[in-house]
């Protein structure tokens, strides 16, 4: 059985699209933050604001296009509303990138001293 042929990573899967489609919702800086600040659990809109710096309203019109496209969910408590990354994909894609960046700058980039420190080769 051949998982990458299932779950769409042909050249020709109907997939492709879709993934540009994520790649464009997470074309924005704000957006970006906002996944770097749900990796350890959900925080609410003015927890959210508040850590990246910019004004609720924004956070939530930026949630609000996240959530349609299934990057975060929410969980109600009272009147207050928390967000979560919906699934463990959207931050490793940050991860990724994140990582990719670091290469740009030349050298040993740190996310390598890092696994080299943990002894992995």
């Amino acid at each position: 059985m051949d998982a990458d042929k299932e779950c769409g990573l042909k050249v020709d899967s109907d997939y492709v699209e879709l993934a540009v489609e994520v790649f464009s919702m997470l074309a924005d800086a704000t957006r970006v933050r906002i996944i770097l600040a749900l990796r350890d659990g959900e925080l609410s809109v003015n927890e959210l604001a508040e850590t990246v710096a910019k004004p609720q309203s924004a956070v939530s019109q930026h949630l609000a296009k996240m959530r349609m496209a299934r990057i975060v969910s929410t969980r109600h408590e009272g009147t207050r509303v928390y967000y979560r990354l919906e699934n463990e994909h959207a931050r490793q894609l940050v991860a990724d990138a994140i990582f990719q960046a670091e290469h740009t700058l030349g050298g040993t980039p740190r996310h390598h001293h890092k696994s080299r420190a943990k002894g992995d080769a």
